[in-house]
């Protein structure tokens, strides 16, 4: 793993996660204790998704997967859908005209299919825009639940028996790993939620079997770059078995 930049000079002997997956929680309970409605959490939250995802990338993080939207976020009242998609859209159409000098790669991962024809053509129009990019990847979970991605992969993998292309006897975990929206990519080393919730919620399950977690009792809006420090911090305290001694 990678060390720190010197400008990171208090965390300049710790080693950098590879990988970190980010649950972007709060920003309903932020916008409430302010008396405002909930689009303007999400709308302060998607703030802080573009400082500490630009941050990441700064430090030399590898990847970065944050869970903007959940399969079961479609329960929420259609305002509120309705006012996600519309930061959705207004993100995507910001970062083609003021990334396209980034290194990020970005990449979706979740079920397309259900968001508007224009947000679909808009997601893949940064992905293949930055596909050719050699910096960090920036997985972005929309529609995604950890669930639906093994009953996706389940199928993906039993068609490929009924098919003959794949041997039942030679199924094996990397089978399953590269069935996977994250086939590819490393597992993360760390999971941070904010907002104080102990709850995995539907993500990266399969993922995130030694991966070290780190809750923090602060919602997603506020959180910072010194918040990402801390965490970081934490994690290099850990003592990373993977099930042995």
């Amino acid at each position: 793993m990678a060390l720190f930049k010197k400008k990171q000079s208090d965390l300049s002997e710790l080693k950098l996660p590879e990988h970190i997956g980010i649950i972007m929680d709060g920003n309903g309970r932020w916008a409430k204790k302010r008396h405002l409605p909930r689009s303007a959490g999400h709308n302060a939250g998607g703030k802080t998704f573009r400082t500490i995802s630009r941050y990441c990338s700064d430090i030399g993080i590898k990847y970065l997967t944050v869970y903007a939207f959940s399969t079961e976020n479609w329960r929420r009242p259609k305002e509120e859908i309705d006012a996600l998609m519309k930061l959705f859209k207004d993100y995507l159409e910001e970062a083609l005209r003021d990334f396209k000098d980034d290194s990020i790669v970005v990449r979706f991962i979740g079920e397309k299919n259900p968001f508007s024809d224009d947000l679909k053509a808009l997601m893949l129009e940064n992905e293949e825009g930055s596909k050719g990019r050699d910096g960090m990847v920036l997985n972005i979970a929309m529609n995604y639940g950890s669930r639906d991605e093994l009953v996706r992969a389940v199928k993906k993998i039993s068609s490929g028996v009924k098919n003959g292309e794949i041997d039942i006897d030679l199924i094996d975990e990397q089978t399953i790993s590269d069935n996977l929206y994250t086939a590819g990519q490393p597992d993360p080393d760390l999971i941070i939620r904010p907002s104080g919730e102990y709850r995995i919620s539907n993500f990266m399950l399969w993922q995130s079997a030694y991966t070290e977690f780190v809750i923090m009792n602060k919602l997603w809006p506020d959180f910072s770059k010194e918040d990402l420090d801390e965490a970081i911090r934490i994690f290099n305290q850990r003592n990373r078995r993977f099930g042995g001694v």
